[in-house]
């Protein structure tokens, strides 16, 4: 059954405990996110409507969907009480304290949307009859993992950016499914979609498992799924939500005839397969095995070393690169591989649904498939993943788990975008009192003789601890700091992608044991 979040309780407790907490980095370390959105809030206060996807004084051009745009010529309205000269496009990385403070305050105020739906996800969480203390109840370890996100808490509060604002209306969505209430579901989703692009990760979840499960009414009454109808009337109203809000964000660049023009700014593909430092996915994996056979050509003389491609891929740069044995990876290799990485879960999902959480599943599913094989991820992305997966990690001890790997793996993947010596303490405190409430929380949720993690997982997470002494610690004082400057981000990148590829696959072995075990539902 559904556990109700108590207004006044507890729940209000914790989110005020984190506001609290975000403020204490009001003036830490920050990355050139900072610069790239205070350019936005320029852009939009600045410039007509007609000139904001084409202004490039600033290298941080505006390449988020129009609906973004408009939240940040909003923030705008207010950033003008706060330092105009913020607002002004030339005044390149301009960081007065009263624009710190505005810019700190906004991700803070717009994470209300977060907090709301982290409310509502946890009203949807199944829990067995008779009270538990609190700390053992999986609405109160849920409301904990989503709030108290370590990735969370450093991405957007210290490197910066308005991940919680985005998620808020991606969890909302999910939360709204979960509910049996889909139009607003589909409303949240689309609302989010045209905030942030990347949500077409998991835009073929939402969109068969809305057409399969809510525009096909089924007949279930002899424990089979048999299609009986189809609704025109839901299709259509569907379409009007998706329409509405896409019109609503894109509609006056499209009257301007300027939908090339953004486009062009939202699907950079000329920025290389890989992002600054390798994101900890299938990429990495390949890049370091090529890597690896040309050192081991030119060794074996099979190659010549001055015929190979410069390492521009170990550099730390955002750029197209050639692989030097292994074929390279073209923008529509990468799509088709994505595309291959989640049809089995959205196949699935098609002809033997499972309801709601069978829905959720598809949705962790493909976000993590898309973060594996998609073009030019971002390291960041792995949070698409992680945060619908605490809602199942939850209620279930194999996703349990699982959600226990990649977490740890997702969240310690992390550690480079923070880079400063005052910030390493920081990172690293945050990231075991996150990790450790988490491993003590579920194993108590699902107390047993049997552990949430084989021994080898477990060996394998405790070799991230020797990684950050390696990489903190060991190389700064070797010979190869000064001529081998990246070894420390390819570490890293690499060790992450073991733990996050195998997380992977145990997801899709996850989702074959549920389909030999649960009955075909929908709604």
């Amino acid at each position: 059954m559904a556990a109700p979040v108590e207004s006044g309780g507890w729940f209000p407790a914790l989110a005020i405990g984190v506001s609290l907490l975000k403020c204490l980095f009001i003036n830490a370390y920050r990355s050139t996110d900072f610069e790239v959105h205070r350019n936005w809030l320029a852009i939009t206060h600045s410039l007509p409507v007609s000139r904001w996807y084409h202004e490039n004084t600033s290298e941080w051009t505006l390449d988020y969907p129009p609906l973004f745009a408009w939240f940040e010529y909003g923030l705008s309205q207010a950033a003008r009480h706060f330092d105009r000269d913020m607002l002004v496009v030339g005044n390149l990385n301009y960081a007065s304290p009263a624009t710190v403070l505005f810019q700190r305050l906004s991700v803070i105020f717009a994470d209300l949307v977060f907090i709301y739906a982290v409310k509502e996800c946890c009203s949807t969480v199944r829990e067995e009859k008779g009270a538990k203390e609190l700390l053992r109840r999986p609405c109160f370890i849920l409301a904990v993992l989503l709030l108290w996100n370590f990735g969370l808490l450093v991405v957007d509060h210290i490197h910066f950016q308005y991940n919680g604002f985005l998620f808020g209306f991606l969890l909302l969505s999910v939360a709204r499914h979960l509910q049996s209430r889909h139009l607003e579901g589909a409303l949240f989703f689309s609302i989010v979609l045209n905030l942030k692009h990347i949500n077409l990760y998991v835009a073929p979840a939402y969109g068969i498992y809305l057409l399969r499960c809510y525009c096909f009414t089924q007949d279930n009454t002899d424990g089979s799924l048999r299609w009986r109808s189809f609704s025109p009337f839901r299709l259509l109203a569907l379409g009007a939500i998706v329409i509405s809000i896409t019109a609503l964000s894109f509609g006056p660049f499209i009257a301007m005839g300027q939908l090339p023009q953004v486009l062009s700014r939202l699907f950079p593909f000329k920025r290389g397969l890989c992002h600054a430092y390798w994101a900890p996915n299938i990429w990495a994996l390949y890049n370091i095995l090529d890597k690896a056979l040309s050192l081991l050509g030119v060794r074996l003389e099979l190659l010549d070393v001055d015929s190979l491609p410069k390492a521009s891929m170990t550099g730390g740069l955002v750029q197209e690169f050639q692989h030097a044995v292994l074929p390279s990876v073209s923008p529509s290799a990468a799509l088709l591989c994505t595309l291959l990485s989640i049809l089995p879960a959205v196949l699935r999902m098609w002809l033997r649904p499972c309801g709601a959480r069978g829905f959720l599943r598809c949705v962790v599913l493909c976000a993590l498939g898309s973060f594996m094989f998609s073009w030019h991820v971002h390291e960041k992305a792995i949070l698409m993943a992680v945060l619908p997966l605490s809602i199942l990690a939850v209620e279930s001890r194999e996703d349990a788990g699982i959600f226990l790997v990649l977490a740890t793996t997702g969240h310690y993947s992390l550690f480079p975008l923070l880079f400063t010596p005052a910030e390493f303490p920081i990172k690293v405190l945050l990231m075991l009192l996150f990790t450790l409430y988490s491993f003590t929380a579920l194993r108590k949720l699902f107390s047993g003789e049997r552990s949430l993690l084989h021994p080898l997982e477990a060996l394998y997470l405790l070799g991230l601890v020797a990684v950050e002494i390696l990489c903190e610690v060991i190389f700064p004082l070797s010979p190869w700091q000064r001529t081998l400057p990246f070894i420390p981000l390819l570490l890293t990148s690499v060790y992450c992608a073991l733990g996050v590829s195998y997380s992977f696959v145990r997801l899709y072995i996850s989702l074959l044991k549920q389909e030999a075990t649960e009955k075909p539902k929908c709604l």
